[in-house]
């Protein structure tokens, strides 16, 4: 008990106890001490329940017990279960007084379990002395810039405030950028890609920048890995194979959509240009050259509107040159030459316009035309149908009507046919069964295989997300245990030098040992309690049966002669005698058991200093007494 006295007390001087150092053990401690002790305890582990309680004990009797009274509620109050009373501090014992001790020791806070909670590492103090800052600045007024006083700028920052705005940035390493890039892009990163610092306009946006990609990249990391938990394990694919079909899908997906898009619609007008616009997207989007045509077909009005437009250039370069031959000789003035422009232009404007208006109305003619093409094909579809299915009306009539002038003969031919024909059926359907049992065996046996296979695929599927999970859950636990052993190494580092942890483990090594050599010598004793109980246990039966044997052999001789009669009343007194022997040790090993419990139990109570508390209950007595006349005499002079 020594070493947990010694825990006790050093814990009790760290909560703010005044303990002396000759003081080494629970015994020792004073009923005012005892007190100081267990309101300093409530008043660290609770404010409200310490903060009304004495750390003194008062001089009356009555107020002593109000205050033991209140202590001991306050102990239950905390949720201490063991008996305790006003006794327990103005009448104690060791025992009483150790348990409660511990209990609230117990209870104190400590900074180990408030600092596991928070971050661990060089970034724990960080986060703490920011939030430190923050609370502060936080607990102050804020005051506009033209009253704040010279006292204020350490306080509040005298600078403008900027508003969130990010930036686009490029990070040559990120999550978003792919892992093998080109070398022309590394050299690019290296020799002429500027800071991030450097890349906003604004420098007020170069946090907001970085927070935003941040963010970014965290959520698109976080989506991908939900992504391929949920669809990627699923699909059996690797990720970059996962990637490339899902890429190769979007793709043809945003290819169909521009192809739906580039169809010209009958009820749309002057959409030439946006049609060809689309075209030369869509082409270029699967790689081929801009001037492919996006349809593949072509009828005889589409042919004509791309020879049409194909001369317009022809066109234009006539009528360019005749304009060139035009051109007045250098002798005419120049506002004579600027008139004729102007005419010439206004001519070319009128020109542009009429083949606009023709252009568009010969669009609206072939857009009809091709929808009257149309639907004049699909009309031919039905009729070629309907005329293929006469056609085989006929020839089937035509073949019955050659058969009529020799009826009977040919009705022979076809009976004749027709059990050929039977015949033929019966032999394929049972040759058909014999091919089709095999197969079924097969189809069954592969059926079989590949219920297995799928079940042993989802199976190894569920394996492996469990052990997705156990990977998360492991590089989750590693962390913590990283920022936990920074967070060690940081206490460890702030904690003095001089204590001899050597000395401590010593200590703790001695107790461990004394501890194995209690619990071997234990167990020596119990097994050789448990031989002699059996070698015992073996002699009286050995006993019991020997008596039996001599008992039955010396009464048949007894019959017969009287000395053997005589030896056989010794013999009975004798076994008498011998158990009444065995009963006489074993009530006397008994009676030494009590008596040994019995000088624990005086130990005990010497131990709870009983005759002093005797003294000590008397002297209260006699002093509620004295006050109780006092106040009595009081009481009747007033």
């Amino acid at each position: 008990m020594e070493e947990v006295d010694r825990i006790l007390i050093h814990s009790l001087r760290q909560a703010g106890t005044d303990i002396d150092e000759d003081v080494q053990s629970v015994k020792q401690f004073s009923s005012e001490l005892i007190v100081e002790a267990v309101v300093r305890c409530l008043r660290v582990i609770d404010p409200s329940l310490g903060s009304g309680l004495s750390t003194t004990l008062p001089p009356g009797m009555s107020a002593r017990f109000r205050l033991g009274m209140s202590l001991a509620q306050a102990c239950q109050d905390l949720g201490y279960k063991g008996e305790i009373g006003y006794q327990t501090f103005l009448y104690s014992n060791e025992p009483e007084i150790r348990s409660l001790l511990m209990f609230l020791v117990e209870k104190l806070p400590r900074e180990s379990a408030e600092a596991s909670d928070q971050p661990a590492g060089k970034s724990a103090l960080l986060q703490k002395a920011i939030a430190a800052q923050i609370k502060a600045q936080l607990a102050l007024p804020w005051l506009p810039p033209s009253c704040r006083l010279p006292l204020h700028c350490k306080t509040q920052s005298p600078g403008p405030c900027h508003s969130f705005r990010s930036q686009p940035l490029s990070l040559p390493y990120s999550l978003k950028a792919p892992k093998n890039q080109a070398k022309e892009v590394k050299e690019y990163w290296r020799e002429h890609l500027l800071p991030v610092t450097s890349q906003p306009p604004q420098h007020a946006s170069v946090p907001a920048s970085l927070l935003e990609n941040h963010i970014s990249e965290l959520s698109a990391a976080q989506e991908w890995e939900n992504e391929w938990n949920s669809q990627g394990l699923l699909s059996r694919l690797t990720p970059e194979d996962y990637r490339s079909r899902k890429r190769a899908r979007l793709q043809k997906r945003i290819e169909e959509q521009l192809r739906a898009a580039a169809q010209p619609r009958p009820d749309t007008h002057g959409t030439t240009r946006s049609t060809s616009d689309l075209a030369e997207l869509l082409s270029s989007f699967r790689g081929t050259a801009t001037g492919g045509d996006v349809l593949t077909k072509g009828t005889r009005f589409t042919h004509s509107e791309k020879f049409t437009f194909t001369q317009e250039p022809e066109k234009a370069a006539q009528q360019m040159a005749a304009a060139a031959s035009a051109l007045p000789s250098s002798h005419q003035s120049e506002e004579d030459l600027k008139a004729q422009q102007e005419a010439e232009l206004s001519d070319l404007q009128q020109q542009l316009q009429q083949l606009s208006v023709q252009m568009e109305e010969v669009g609206g003619d072939i857009r009809q035309l091709t929808v009257s093409i149309h639907q004049v094909s699909d009309e031919l579809k039905h009729k070629e149908l309907s005329n293929s299915e006469k056609e085989d009306t006929v020839r089937v009539k035509k073949q019955t009507i050659d058969l009529l002038p020799d009826a009977e003969n040919n009705l022979v031919k076809l009976q004749g046919l027709v059990e050929a024909s039977a015949k033929r059926v019966v032999h394929l359907a049972s040759q058909w069964e014999k091919h089709r049992a095999p197969l079924i065996d097969e189809h069954r046996r592969l059926k079989e295989l590949c219920s297995n296979r799928e079940m042993e695929s989802s199976r190894k599927l569920s394996e492996i997300k469990e052990l997705h999970d156990k990977i998360r859950h492991s590089a989750e636990e590693a962390k913590k245990k990283e920022g936990l052993y920074k967070q060690l190494i940081t206490e460890y580092e702030t904690l003095p030098k001089d204590v001899s942890r050597s000395a401590y483990t010593m200590r703790i090594l001695e107790i461990v040992s004394n501890i194995k050599k209690q619990k071997e010598e234990i167990t020596k004793i119990l097994s050789d309690t448990k031989e002699l109980q059996k070698e015992i246990n073996g002699l009286t039966g050995k006993l019991d049966r020997t008596f039996a044997v001599t008992d039955e052999l010396v009464f048949k001789d007894a019959k017969k002669d009287e000395s053997v009669r005589k030896s056989y009343k010794y013999l009975a007194a004798l076994h008498e005698n011998c158990t009444q022997l065995i009963q006489t040790i074993e009530d006397t090993g008994t009676i030494m058991r009590e008596i040994r419990d019995l000088e624990e139990q005086i130990e005990t109570e010497n131990g709870k200093k009983t005759v002093s508390n005797l003294e000590k209950i008397l002297e209260d007595y006699k002093a509620i007494r004295q006050e109780n006349s006092a106040l009595a005499a009081k009481i009747r002079e007033g």
